[in-house]
């Protein structure tokens, strides 16, 4: 006999927020690669660079919020909840491409020692700065349970400690006149922002290959699920994403109460939603343990 919990769980709708960092970013964009250009930074360029590749991460996260919303197929039985996923690892590797371009760059101007114009440096770092962190906060309330909406946060916040270093950047050389320290200062933020990516890449590649989500322990959803009255074994407990923001599980409880599971069922739903923020679980119950069953 099984028992199947699964609440309709509604994420926070960001499209407008996507829609708003979208547009945010393109005029950014525009406004650092113009500048850039006439002033010869490449500090500018470089920001320029990766708010372009992190507009196009924002196109992806979008893409994937509203796929996940699809309702279930024959095909896809689960829906295309997993494709917020997919927009997240994307992201990851979007970050990685914007920082391995601006380190390319920023050793190229080193070498050639190329001359900058630090007022423009400053000012429209500054207003960058304004920009990424509006569009930021946009994502900020979202980003604990959604690694997809984390992602974009990660990339603004990441799009703002950019052009704060621009803006330290052209401080450092109107002071001193050393104009090595602006790719110097591009080099010194590629490796903050390649430092906070490997987190987002490692979660995303775990859920990806659908590892227990962070934040979950194998070992304590099955004590939990062991501790509930009339359970005697817990065997074949399996635990998956099915999107950024959605867990699923599927157990077998060996009980003696298998004639009569709807009050055990419904303690170990509201055990695992309240405990775990699992939301889909399917569980089956039966009388005894059978020999073959070894793992959890």
């Amino acid at each position: 006999m099984a028992g199947h919990a699964h609440p309709h769980h509604h994420p926070g709708d960001f499209s407008r927020a996507f829609a708003l960092g979208i547009a945010l970013n393109v005029a950014i964009v525009l406004l650092e690669a113009t500048f850039g250009f006439l002033s010869g930074s490449m500090a500018l360029l470089a920001d320029a660079g990766h708010n372009l590749s992190d507009g196009l991460g924002l196109v992806v996260g979008w893409a994937g919020a509203v796929m996940a919303k699809r309702s279930p197929s024959r095909r896809f039985t689960y829906g295309l909840k997993k494709a917020s996923i997919l927009a997240a690892l994307i992201n990851a590797l979007l970050l990685l491409l914007a920082v391995g371009a601006i380190a390319s760059e920023s050793i190229h101007r080193l070498i050639l020692s190329s001359k900058t114009d630090p007022k423009a440096m400053i000012w429209v770092g500054a207003a960058a700065i304004v920009m990424n962190g509006l569009t930021a906060l946009l994502f900020a309330r979202g980003r604990a349970r959604d690694i997809n909406v984390r992602a974009a946060f990660q990339h603004m916040a990441a799009d703002a400690a950019v052009s704060a270093g621009v803006v330290v950047a052209g401080f450092l050389i109107q002071w001193t006149g050393r104009q090595w320290i602006d790719p110097a200062v591009s080099l010194l933020v590629a490796a903050v922002i390649l430092w906070g990516t490997f987190g987002l890449l490692k979660e995303s590649l775990g859920m990806s290959l659908m590892g227990v989500p962070a934040g979950i322990e194998l070992e304590q959803v099955v004590s939990e699920l062991s501790q509930l009255d009339g359970v005697e074994a817990v065997h074949d407990l399996h635990i998956w994403p099915l999107s950024t923001t959605e867990t699923a599980l599927t157990a077998h409880i060996v009980t003696t109460l298998a004639d009569y599971p709807d009050s055990l069922l419904e303690n170990a739903r509201i055990v695992l939603h309240e405990r775990f923020h699992i939301e889909h679980c399917t569980i089956q119950v039966e009388r005894h343990h059978s020999a073959h069953h070894d793992d959890c």
